[in-house]
């Protein structure tokens, strides 16, 4: 069976580099057929900082995952000034284990530059089909509406540039002072684009940080856009007198999951996700290059996380 599983990935992994020029009105359609599947689960290589490519794609095939969400970007497994070089190794070490090499975070934002042209077109060479930009703030020196209608003009480039190379971009919802931590400021910016080549990554533990009970609202206003999704969990809590959010394993803090994959299902939303661990795991949680606690431990957790997404995904109606 295993061999069977992994041959039909190979497969199908080979068929998808095949199909990496002009995907005019495909791109936006992927991962979509069967909307009442659990969605390809790809785990965010931040957390395997500590592993190269072969050893960290090995890792990730064993744990079940479909893929990983390769970081692109300073400090990541490959840095953008080496894309041209890194990435098709990197993609080559993900292939031999079965794994889908089709998402990839990024610090792009601006079409114009030199290292996002060739960051895309290599990513677009080898068959990565979504990447999340990096993250924007509102300066103080303009009106965050007129910021709004500067980052859409922002995005819209950006978009041409993503259908050239058949990616969809993909910006987060990160809590804090970022744009999109009240995801009701997203839209307007989003809608400025075609809305097929770039789009929302929409995290729900950020989601539920900033939008309360009232993230049901936030997600059916912000669903035609979401292109991936991010997976992790969190709690309040009180650290030395101040109140903030601390991360959790899935399923021990105050995301509801079965409402969540309950609504996804309701809305079709059927779409990448990306796994992030971000809780205590030895430094992995930060993407250490050097962990304090077994190897062994963090593969575990990271399977265990990875076992309540699909149960959950399975028992939610």
């Amino acid at each position: 069976m295993k061999h069977t599983r992994r041959h039909f990935l190979k497969q199908s992994t080979l068929a998808g580099s095949a199909m990496i020029l002009p995907l005019s009105g495909i791109a936006g359609n992927l991962f979509k057929e069967n909307t009442s599947e659990l969605p390809k689960v790809f785990l965010f290589s931040k957390h395997l900082q500590f592993l190269d490519y072969n050893a960290m794609s090995e890792a990730t095939a064993e744990m079940g995952f479909n893929g990983l969400d390769l970081t692109v970007r300073p400090k990541g497994h490959v840095s953008p000034e080496k894309v041209v070089d890194e990435l098709p190794k990197a993609v080559e070490a993900m292939q031999k284990n079965d794994l889908l090499p089709q998402m990839m975070t990024t610090n792009i934002l601006d079409a114009e530059k030199k290292e996002t042209l060739s960051v895309l077109k290599t990513a677009g060479s080898l068959g990565l089909t979504h990447y999340r930009t990096g993250w924007l703030t509102y300066p103080e020196d303009r009106t965050i509406t007129e910021s709004q209608a500067i980052f859409g003009q922002q995005f819209k480039e950006l978009e041409i540039l993503n259908k050239k190379y058949g990616l969809i971009g993909c910006y987060q919802n990160h809590a804090g002072n970022h744009v999109g931590a009240p995801i009701w400021d997203l839209p307007p910016i989003l809608s400025h684009t075609q809305n097929e080549y770039m789009g929302c990554q929409y995290d729900i533990r950020h989601a539920v940080v900033e939008g309360g009970s009232c993230w049901e609202l936030g997600l059916r206003h912000i669903r035609p856009y979401i292109k991936t999704i991010v997976i992790k969990d969190f709690k309040w809590g009180n650290v030395n007198g101040k109140w903030k959010p601390i991360n959790t394993p899935l399923g021990e803090g105050m995301v509801n999951f079965d409402l969540y994959f309950s609504l996804l299902k309701k809305y079709k939303i059927n779409v990448p996700i990306s796994l992030h661990l971000e809780y205590d795991l030895g430094g992995a949680e930060k993407g250490a290059s050097e962990i304090s606690i077994p190897q062994k431990e963090v593969f575990q957790q990271m399977k265990k996380d990875l076992t309540f997404l699909k149960e959950a995904w399975q028992k939610a109606k």
